[in-house]
């Protein structure tokens, strides 16, 4: 194999500012180069580190100084296809600061705010992901749902196919944390290119955001009984929707994978699938001390329980989870659970984190399944 280029670089030391001007400038940041990655930081500082949260790798990743020089440099195994979110973390003095790489100007969004991306060889963003002008747009309606079992008015986003037709009747997709779906992970585009293409039938998508998601998600009576006692009443009366299980899906990521698994359990039969993405399915084998802070006790109670009587809810479920979060151990355990009631269960890793644009780059393969378009059905 081919010597790194900072290790070529490291050759010509000592290194003046053109020299690793002209070095950034050609190889930009992060340097892939086959399986390694390498991160620079250019600055007068005392420490740099590299913060991630890549479950397998160190950290912080700490950055060595090249020589004398302002330059500073880390290599790493990044297997292809791999796709990391991280930042910087500067020490000078006393003073410790986080931020973007500012060498590199890939970056991802988040409730959070946002963070650098490296993506090694390999990974791609999926073609369907970006605005494709051929395709006939959906449209998004926003409404009030009047809520009892809530005590309040709900916002959702109702999205209604390209050539929606009153005398046609489509499958129904309820989104947990609905506005951070089309805002982070493109579902709206999303939607429209797969039906463009057919890779999946028509729908009607339903997106609803949480008031408190940590007390809402995590097995709540009151939010499974709007979802399933009022929301989807609601718009199947007023909304041309097949009216059976199979063609109702209720999806989410982290605790919104908890909160549409526990509303299937709690209305077993109403739904026929569910897509969770990362879903948040920590448990114990033995005690109760599962490392997860308070707001995960309520989950691993329902967890526990539905492990010790697991029971089929649903015909189908699609499973997706980053080999490189804390939860793909849990993810990974609960696919034998859910089989051996009679559940089918189609299950997919990436090599990617906890974070919405490994969500959204799943959508094509879990959507396709769930509802498959003629496109589909002409490949399988």
């Amino acid at each position: 194999m081919e010597r790194l280029a900072v290790n070529r670089l490291r050759e010509r030391l000592p290194l003046d500012g053109p020299t690793i001007d002209r070095f950034v400038e050609r190889y930009g940041c992060p340097i892939i180069e086959g399986e390694r990655a390498t991160f620079l930081y250019r600055g007068d500082v005392d420490e740099v580190w590299i913060r991630h949260r890549v479950v397998g790798l160190p950290d912080p990743l700490p950055l060595k100084r090249i020589g004398e020089s302002d330059l500073w440099s880390v290599t790493t195994v990044l297997p292809e296809g791999s796709r990391v979110e991280y930042q910087v973390e500067i020490r000078k003095g006393e003073h410790y600061e986080r931020f973007n790489d500012p060498l590199n100007p890939r970056l991802a969004h988040s409730p959070m705010g946002s963070s650098s991306v490296c993506a090694a060889i390999g990974y791609r963003v999926p073609e369907w992901v970006a605005f494709d002008p051929e395709a006939r747009q959906g449209t998004l309606v926003e409404e009030q749902v009047r809520s009892k079992a809530l005590r309040r008015d709900q916002p959702v986003q109702i999205y209604l196919p390209a050539r929606f037709n009153r005398a046609q009747r489509y499958p129904l997709l309820v989104v947990h944390d609905g506005t951070d779906y089309l805002e982070f992970a493109a579902m709206k585009t999303v939607l429209d290119n797969l039906i463009h293409r057919l890779d999946i039938d028509p729908l009607v998508a339903v997106f609803v955001p949480p008031r408190d998601r940590l007390k809402e998600y995590p097995n709540h009576a009151p939010h499974a009984r709007f979802v399933a006692r009022e929301l989807v009443p609601l718009l199947t009366d007023r909304l041309p929707l097949v009216d059976t299980p199979e063609a109702r899906c209720l999806m989410g990521s982290s605790f919104g994978g908890v909160a549409s698994l526990s509303t299937a359990v709690r209305y077993p039969g109403l739904f026929g699938s569910l897509l969770l993405q990362s879903a948040s399915l920590v448990f114990t084998d033995i005690g109760f001390d599962h490392g997860g802070g308070p707001a995960f006790d309520p989950v691993v109670k329902f967890v526990n329980r539905f492990r010790e009587k697991p029971s089929a809810v649903v015909d189908r479920i699609f499973m997706s989870c980053g080999v490189y979060e804390p939860l793909i151990t849990p993810n990974r355990s609960m696919v034998p659970v859910f089989r051996q009631t009679g559940m089918t269960v189609r299950y997919t890793e990436s090599r990617d984190g906890h974070n919405w644009e490994n969500w959204r780059d799943r959508l094509g393969d879990g959507l396709s399944w769930l509802f498959p378009g003629p496109q589909k059905f002409v490949y399988e």
